[in-house]
C-alpha cells in the first residue's frame, strides 16, 4: 500500500526555508512507529535535511542525482521505478515529503496519515496542495501528546484504482 504521512499546520503549511518549522517530539515518535519495517520514500531536499538514513527503513530518495546513493539509500529517478520496487517489497511505501514528491505520488497514495500541528507557522514557504484529501474519506482520529492530532484518510472507493 501506498500511504502519504505528512505534518501540517493550520494553513496547510509543511516547511519553511527548507526545513520543518517545528519540532514535537510526539509527532516523531508517531511518525517512526507508523513507517518502522517499512520503505519511505521522499525528494532529495528532505534526504538532505536528514542527519543519516531512517534506521529500520529501506530509504529511496526520488532524484536524478544518482550521486546521493550509498549502501544504506536507493535512489530512483521516477515514480514507476519507486512503485515497481515497492510492489516486490513486503510493507508499505510511505511518501514522506517533500511538496513535489507528494504532488508527484498523489494519483497513487491509498491513505494519508496527517498530523495536525496547532499552529499557524510565520513565513512559511511550502504548503500542501488544498486539494491532497480530495477523494479520500477519514475513518481514524487519534490525539498524540502536544496537542497533536493525527487524521487517518482511505481513497474512497469508487475512486480506487484497479
Amino acid at each position: 500500500m501506498v500511504v502519504g504521512i505528512v505534518a501540517v499546520d493550520r494553513n496547510l503549511a509543511i516547511g519553511k526555508g527548507g526545513k520543518l518549522p517545528w519540532h514535537y517530539s510526539a509527532d516523531m515518535k508517531f511518525f517512526k512507529e507508523m513507517t518502522i519495517g517499512n520503505a519511505v520514500v521522499m525528494g532529495r531536499r528532505t534526504w538532505l535535511t536528514l542527519k543519516k538514513p531512517l534506521p529500520d527503513r529501506q530509504n529511496i530518495v526520488l532524484s536524478r542525482d544518482q550521486n546521493l546513493a550509498n549502501e544504506s539509500l536507493i535512489v530512483m529517478s521516477d515514480v514507476e521505478s519507486v512503485l515497481d520496487f515497492a510492489r516486490q517489497q513486503e510493507g508499505h511505501l510511505f511518501v514522506m515529503g517533500g511538496a513535489k514528491v507528494y504532488e508527484s505520488f498523489l494519483p497513487h497514495i491509498q491513505r494519508w496519515i496527517v498530523t495536525e500541528v496547532p499552529l499557524a507557522v510565520e513565513g512559511a514557504d511550502t504548503f500542501m496542495p488544498s486539494n491532497f484529501l480530495d477523494g479520500f474519506d477519514l475513518y481514524e482520529l487519534r490525539q498524540l501528546d502536544e496537542g497533536l492530532r493525527v487524521k487517518f484518510y482511505e481513497r474512497k472507493l469508487q475512486n480506487r484504482e484497479r
